[in-house]
């Protein structure tokens, strides 16, 4: 039976004190706090630096068995590379500590820049080198280089698939070329809600449906309403009822509307979204 989790992009965030977190909660708790009201979160500082072996299982000891990550891919890969040459700086990613997270690993996410189009030359060989499986993660991470802030970590705890969702934010990637591309190596398309400021892409392309829900009026600020959330919500059951695993990521973080939204949309999910906490 396909899956349904929904959950958060990202935890750490000062303002949700008060009206998420309760007035004390040491910035240490943060995270178990959130993973025992949602049953996957989106890993965010993986996308702006590499990070250490340590860091990944210190926020895998912290979540429930049950729960899973999303990891942010890195930026240098898909913002300053633009996907071209990615081995090494691909295996600096994996070796970091990524295989740490054990069975608390869910997909990996590449965002894209806005004004990048789709180019099959740079996306295909970028897609071919991705691990499908955490033993297929190890030996990549093997080809890293000396760029890694502590001792790379390139074991896998046992062999899993390994997941990955694409972040386009450019109308050229309804391209059937790139719906093809992206089918051909089972890589979900994400369906990203930016307020209108990119195009809503809505292509199955993998087993694995992955939305991302930043705004609908105002980006990473606005509140979504009773009528968009149920339209999200039969979205979710119109992707699993196709046999689609499904997450779903709130980053609308302003004024703490994410952990609200997303408790909203799980009411609205209650029959087919995964019992949690466990």
């Amino acid at each position: 039976m396909a899956s349904v989790r929904v959950g958060l992009s990202g935890w750490q965030y000062a303002h949700w004190h008060g009206p998420f977190y309760p007035d004390g909660t040491r910035r240490a708790d943060e995270l178990a706090y959130a993973a025992a009201r949602f049953a996957t979160l989106e890993l965010n500082g993986t996308f702006y630096g590499l990070q250490r072996p340590s860091s990944f299982v210190r926020w895998r000891d912290a979540v429930p068995p049950g729960f899973t990550f999303a990891v942010k891919g890195s930026r240098y890969l898909t913002h300053l590379k633009r996907l071209r040459d990615p081995r090494t700086a691909l295996a600096n990613f994996v070796a970091s500590g990524l295989l740490a997270l054990g069975d608390r690993l869910g997909p990996v996410l590449w965002q894209l820049p806005e004004r990048t189009a789709f180019d099959a030359d740079v996306l295909a060989p970028f897609l071919d080198l991705l691990p499908r499986t955490t033993t297929a993660a190890a030996h990549l991470a093997a080809d890293h280089d000396d760029r890694l802030r502590a001792e790379p970590w390139t074991q896998a705890v046992d062999d899993r698939p390994l997941r990955h969702a694409l972040e386009a934010r450019h109308a050229s990637f309804a391209d059937p070329a790139a719906l093809r591309l992206l089918r051909e190596h089972d890589v979900a398309l994400v369906v990203s809600d930016g307020a209108g400021r990119w195009p809503l892409l809505d292509h199955p392309t993998a087993g694995l449906a992955y939305l991302r829900l930043h705004g609908p009026t105002r980006l990473y600020a606005s509140r979504y309403d009773d009528a968009r959330l149920d339209g999200w919500a039969d979205w979710v059951r119109r992707r699993r009822d196709a046999g689609q695993d499904v997450v779903v990521y709130f980053d609308n973080d302003g004024e703490a509307h994410a952990p609200r939204d997303a408790r909203r949309l799980v009411e609205r999910l209650g029959d087919v979204h995964d019992p949690w906490p466990p």
